[in-house]
């Protein structure tokens, strides 16, 4: 089965949302249904924390993806509530001290090259992308490296 790699753009709050749910439950917004139907069981999820451009770990997709209104996330948009959901469970998860800098990253990654090298951090924007596996290995690699170096 072919695996598929997608990003997720997240405020560290959402970030940290996830993290007290265990991260065994992940929601996307409302304009991604496409995305959502896409995603499958065994797919990887890279956190990419807004604010701090930083990498934050990885989860597996569990479950197919179904639609639920409860608030659990936040959005400054109103009436955003993440409504396409699945079940997720951890792969690789960082400490928020650990955290990677994506910057270290953007010049070895092919997705980025869709943009102006000058404007990187618009491939960082919106909350959902599929990313192309040379991009999720080099992120897992130094989200791995990042786990080797604790004390």
């Amino acid at each position: 089965m072919a695996r598929n790699y997608w990003m997720l753009v997240s405020s560290l709050e959402n970030f940290r949302i996830s993290r007290e749910l265990g991260f065994t439950l992940q929601g996307i917004k409302h304009r991604h249904r496409n995305k959502a139907e896409k995603m499958q069981p065994g797919d990887r999820i890279i956190y990419y924390v807004t604010g701090q451009m930083k990498i934050a770990g990885i989860a597996t997709i569990t479950g197919r993806y179904y639609e639920d209104h409860t608030l659990v996330w936040r959005s400054e948009k109103k009436g955003e509530d993440y409504p396409f959901r699945f079940a997720i469970e951890p792969f690789i998860l960082l400490e928020e001290s650990e955290f990677v800098p994506v910057q270290d990253l953007v010049p070895q990654m092919a997705y980025t090259k869709k943009w102006p090298e000058a404007h990187w951090r618009l491939a960082f924007q919106g909350n959902v992308h599929l990313l192309p596996e040379s991009d999720y290995l080099l992120m897992e690699d130094a989200i791995r490296q990042a786990v080797a170096a604790r004390v």
